[in-house]
This record gives structure tokens, sequence and C-alpha cells, in this order.
């Protein structure tokens, strides 16, 4: 049987591996692989198949819709007439929450991706026999494992 486990980069993975030699379990058949940390900066517009959720135009569109309207208003008393003066001050609206949404993302989202030190996670793989299975279990669990999932070596 082969039980999968994640963890986050600690001390705790040590203490496992040696908790888990200790109740007889070889070191062949304990498999660590690290996680590799993302090095690629992440896209900013999405695209028509992948999109992640955070939209950018949100606040534009509302900004937009308050400055036209009050852009509309004003509008009355200029040469151009409310309705050019509407389109201006909408296209001002957007412009300038598309600029505070970029801002917030590109330089306070980071801050906050930077402070909360997301660490790569650990795979702990472990090769034991059925019987073995539940104290490795609780091994892993009581050392603080993410994730802990057994598969049976032969077959699903």
């Amino acid at each position: 049987m082969q039980i999968f486990s994640t963890f986050e980069y600690s001390s705790y993975i040590e203490l496992a591996v040696s908790e888990l030699e200790r109740t007889g379990i070889k070191k062949e058949d304990i498999f660590i692989v690290p996680l590799n940390n993302r090095t690629e900066a992440r896209r900013i517009f999405d695209s028509l198949h992948r999109a992640d959720g955070v939209s950018l135009i949100d606040l534009g569109m509302a900004l937009a819709t308050a400055f036209s309207v009050i852009g509309a208003s004003i509008g009355f008393k200029l040469s151009w007439g409310p309705i050019y003066w509407g389109i201006i001050s909408a296209f001002i609206g957007f412009i300038l929450g598309l600029g505070i949404k970029l801002f917030m993302f590109k330089v306070i989202k980071k801050n906050q991706r930077l402070l909360r030190g997301k660490h790569s996670e650990v795979i702990l793989i472990v090769d034991c026999n059925a019987i073995d299975a539940e104290v490795v279990e609780q091994i892993l669990w009581k050392n603080l494992a993410l994730g802990v999932s057994k598969v049976p070596s032969d077959g699903f």
C-alpha cells in the first residue's frame, strides 16, 4: 500500500520520517518530493478560455457609470452638451477605475502574497504493508500533514 501526504516545508517532515523509521519502515520505502515555487509572474488579463475569478473592470464600470451621470448633468451647462460630456466622463471614470484595480493587484496584493509567505509544499510517499497503514497515517496526521491519501498497491 502506498500512502501519499503533503506537508508545508518545515521540520515536521523530518520528525515524521524519523518516527516512521522507528516504527519499522525502511528508508528505501520513504520518498520525499519537494514542489517548485512558481517562477513566472501571474497573468493579469484573462483569456477567453481561462479566468482566475479576479475582475479588473468592475470598479472601472462602476466609476464610468457614476462619472457619466455627473458629466451628463454638468454637460447641460457646457458647450458640447450632455451627451459628449457624459461619454468623455465615462471614459475617464473607466480609465481611473482600471488604474486603481491594476495598482491594487500589482502592488498591494503582491505585497500581501509575499507577507503571507506561501512556500512550496512537500509530498511524502510511504510504501508499506496494509497492516501498517493505519499507524503510518496516524504518524503523518500527528506531524501536521496537510492531507493524507491511501492507495492500494494491487490497483484501484
